[in-house]
């Protein structure tokens, strides 16, 4: 199946050509505001935030403290050996402190390689302490010791520091959405431990409030939640804002939602599972859109349907707050756009009205592990900090945009370590159905003991389909964004580039149209463990959707009916120089 659309064979174009042969359109024709001139992306001005002044709760301070003391990869929560009596020697997120249970350094205790400065970001919650060095990857710093940090793969067992479930819930929220460093050469900034389009962060997290008390904004530039609880809170919304994303991305600002939030996903499932906090995903049901509302936005209209992280042991499974019930549904209601959007952001109405029919029946199901099992230690990183730290996606020098990386051979843990991280499901029957039907395909290069060419990736190994070692050099000539007196581009010289596909034909045969959001859930999720991955291994993962996409098949040997969700290249880095400001609380 050929479909050519507008601008040849941009992928962001065809996207809802795509969709429409999903439901099965055999001869989908491009819609007509897909010619419709836009302004330059960098034009595009964010709105602020859904949230203004009002009260704000800082979020535990220390959390990098006790990630640096989690040896990577370590134990995951049930694989230590319990003592009598059932408790675990050492619990995931508690590290052991000099007597009285202090932690024996704090972000800012010392001087740094450069010195420390102890700085204050402008909307940090009060008294919140940020940490300002200049970090370069491989410099000691004065926190990581020389040896290696105390935990269940390093010792003998020790004495746990116990916290309440609440504040190893903001551990993990700080884990998984906290601000790591700032770049001052790089044109996009902060960064966090997960990938995002340009820095947007387009998917915001909520915390209820308990005791009927209204929902909170997760602010991770502020280190804080707004509001005052009533309660401990025993549910977590993850929703995307379409309007962050520049026009200029038409209708992909969905899919660039939709990826984002199985970024998300994933990086909140692994700081609940470093710090020990069991819950359950519940996806969209029929009656999703009523929660948008209560979450207290002045555009719930422009917003995605809500992923609900329910935890247990904080109040928690507890019910969701209660909903007002919506009336019958008519084009009034707060979450259908405004009548004149379909004049004048045609793409984005009808992104809104493909997201509202993105909605599953299933219960909510425990969330499993975000960490593949078989990892070996890492000579690059040795704790869980310093991964989070050095994930990032390719830098460049001076402010120029793109990724530069060296032609160097790489060990074959790369390969292995990748393969293993990408054969982890999410969670959920749905999601799980979806990512099974991902095609997971590889340009490899210089990987030790692997032959350079084409490789198909399942179940945790690789398996070469065709030997070729001109395939990373065919890919950067189809790449959308070459080299450039502006722009870098080192997907020649990459190790692997690796793409995920699916027949969209097929997805919405088994899980109808809302198969559409559930593979690219499934497929940020996916390509968020090849980040970690990549970092675990010393490289830079840079997810992409800039491949012209007919060529790009051709190259790899897929299925003319095949759509590329995502692809991520794995490089190298090249340093630049630049100095990395550390924001790590």
């Amino acid at each position: 199946m050929d479909l050519p659309g507008p601008d040849g064979d941009n992928s962001i174009a065809r996207e809802p050509l795509w969709y429409a042969y999903g439901a099965g359109d055999d001869a989908p024709e491009a819609p007509p505001w897909t010619w419709v001139p836009q302004p330059p992306p960098d034009t595009h001005v964010p709105p602020p935030s859904p949230r203004g002044d009002g009260p704000r709760t800082t979020l535990p301070l220390g959390t990098h403290d006790r990630l640096a003391a989690l040896p990577y990869p370590g134990a995951r929560p049930g694989d230590a050996a319990r003592p009598p009596g059932g408790a675990t020697a050492h619990r995931p997120g508690e590290v052991a402190g000099p007597p009285g249970g202090a932690t024996a350094h704090r972000p800012g205790d010392a001087a740094g390689p450069l010195g420390r400065a102890r700085a204050h970001v402008p909307g940090a919650a009060a008294g919140s302490p940020v940490s300002a060095t200049a970090h370069h990857p491989g410099a000691p710093t004065a926190h990581h010791p020389g040896g290696p940090a105390a935990g269940p793969l390093a010792g003998p067992p020790v004495a746990p520091l116990a916290e309440p479930v609440e504040v190893r819930l903001g551990r993990a929220l700080v884990t998984a959405f906290g601000p790591q460093r700032r770049e001052p050469e790089n044109p996009y900034n902060d960064h966090r431990p997960y990938a995002s389009p340009r820095c947007l962060f387009p998917v915001h997290a909520f915390v209820d409030g308990g005791a009927d008390q209204p929902w909170r904004l997760l602010e991770p530039d502020r280190h804080a939640l707004t509001g005052t609880p009533e309660g401990p809170a025993g549910n977590i919304v993850l929703t995307g804002r379409y309007t962050s994303v520049p026009a200029a991305y038409q209708w992909f600002r969905g899919s660039l939602v939709a990826l984002e939030l199985g970024f998300t996903l994933r990086a909140l499932t692994l700081g609940l599972e470093l710090f020990d906090v069991p819950a359950r995903l519940r996806l969209p049901g029929p009656d999703a859109h009523a929660l948008l509302p209560a979450l207290g936005l002045d555009d719930p209209w422009a917003w995605s349907l809500p992923l609900v992280v329910e935890v247990d042991g904080a109040g928690a499974g507890a019910a969701l707050p209660p909903i007002p019930a919506p009336p019958p549904r008519t084009p009034s209601l707060p979450t259908d756009p405004p009548g004149d959007l379909t004049r004048t952001d045609p793409a984005l109405a009808e992104l809104i009205h493909v997201n509202r029919v993105q909605t599953y029946g299933s219960p909510p199901v425990p969330l499993t592990t975000a960490v593949p099992a078989g990892l070996g230690p890492s000579e690059t990183v040795p704790d869980w900090a310093e991964l989070l730290w050095r994930r990032h996606s390719g830098r460049m020098p001076r402010a120029l945009h793109g990724m530069t990386g060296r032609r160097s051979a790489v060990p074959a843990e790369v390969l292995d370590s990748a393969a293993r991280w990408l054969s982890v499901p999410p969670p959920g029957p749905e999601l799980a159905v979806a990512f099974d039907l991902l095609k997971v395909t590889a340009a490899v290069r210089g990987v030790e003991g692997s032959t350079d060419g084409v490789h198909r990736l399942r179940d945790g190994t690789a398996h070469l389909l065709r030997a070729a070692p001109d395939v990373p050099a065919l890919l950067e000539e189809r790449y959308g964004y070459g080299v450039s007196p502006v722009n870098g581009c080192g997907i020649r010289h990459a190790p692997l580039t690796v793409f995920l596909s699916v027949r969209v034909r097929e997805l919405f045969e088994r899980l109808g149209t809302p198969g559409w959001g559930a593979v690219q859930h499934a497929a940020g999720w996916a390509a968020h463990g090849l980040c970690l991955s990549a970092a675990a291994s010393g490289l830079f993962a840079r997810p992409v959707r800039a491949f012209q996409e007919i060529p790009t098949q051709r190259v790899l040997g897929l299925d003319p009916d095949e759509m590329i969700v995502l692809s991520v290249v794995v490089g190298v880095p090249q340093d630049t120089g630049g100095a990395l400001l550390d924001l790590r609380l």
